[in-house]
């Protein structure tokens, strides 16, 4: 008889794939679903959750608009279907306790998800080396100019593979539950220290503007980005402004043996790989 599979929520993402990556190279079965996947997963479509947990003993679980009741009743009523399926473990992608409205949203989740009979690893993570590679900083990093309503405060960004890392070890090792992680890369940095350290990898230079809340959201919205997005980033990066986030943890060392990646290391590696500098002239 074969294994029961592990859930990979959000298997196309920055983390879901490379978690979906790190079980495979062990020889684990799993079930990466997103909403184009063979069993598809949407979380505006509660039809499509029991098919995905059928026969699963554990799940990944992101939620991109995790921060907002809406999203966190949501992964609540999913964490129900899962616990009647005969899931018991579940790791979530989650975020730091700064005591923002974001945050309690985030620590909803997590008691939705135990309130409905679920094991749970925390991990709260923090942004990411690979939005600036990958995803919504990217086209600012190629223009040259991050402008962001994050002052002078800085932030330990993180790894995605080192959070990959981290969740496959937890969703396949009993030693990790319930457990909370705080998941940050090795140092602090500002933004300003951001664009330093990429202009010395991306081959052209890159600045950091610093701008006030009112002027980033209005800038957002005129780019096509949705107004209720435009606010709440707008917010996560006035935490970072308002030093909630400069604070480093060993919990990566801890569960892996090992440090996390530095940051300088992820830009080398980016400005190898040429991300930064085949569109520096747009």
């Amino acid at each position: 008889m074969s294994p029961s599979p592990l859930l990979v929520i959000g298997a196309t993402g920055k983390t879901g794939r490379r978690v979906t990556a790190q079980l495979q190279q062990r020889g684990l079965a799993v079930r990466a679903v997103s909403r184009k996947s063979e069993v598809p997963f949407d979380w505006d479509d509660a039809t499509t959750w029991r098919r995905a947990v059928e026969g699963v003993r554990a799940v990944y679980v992101v939620h991109a608009g995790l921060g907002t009741t809406e999203a966190s009743d949501q992964v609540g009523e999913f964490a129900k279907v899962a616990a009647a399926a005969g899931v018991t473990k579940s790791v979530l992608a989650s975020t730091p306790d700064d005591g923002s409205a974001f945050s309690q949203s985030m620590r909803a989740a997590e008691r939705h998800i135990l309130d409905a009979g679920l094991g749970l690893t925390s991990l709260r993570l923090r942004w990411f080396f690979q939005n600036f590679s990958e995803d919504f900083l990217l086209p600012s990093v190629l223009s040259g100019e991050l402008r962001l309503p994050a002052g002078d405060g800085k932030e330990a960004f993180v790894d995605a593979q080192d959070i990959a890392e981290v969740a496959a070890a937890a969703l396949t090792d009993d030693r990790h539950n319930g457990k909370s992680y705080d998941l940050t890369g090795p140092r602090t940095l500002s933004f300003a220290e951001v664009a330093r350290e990429i202009s010395r990898g991306a081959g052209h230079p890159v600045s950091y503007v610093a701008v006030e809340p009112d002027v980033f959201v209005a800038e957002q919205i005129a780019m096509g980005v949705p107004a209720q997005w435009a606010d709440t980033f707008s917010h996560l990066y006035q935490d970072i402004a308002q030093e909630k986030l400069d604070l480093v943890s060993d919990d990566i060392e801890a569960v892996l043996g090992k440090p996390p990646r530095d940051f300088a290391d992820f830009v080398a590696s980016v400005a190898q790989d040429g991300t930064w500098s085949a569109h520096s002239a747009h």
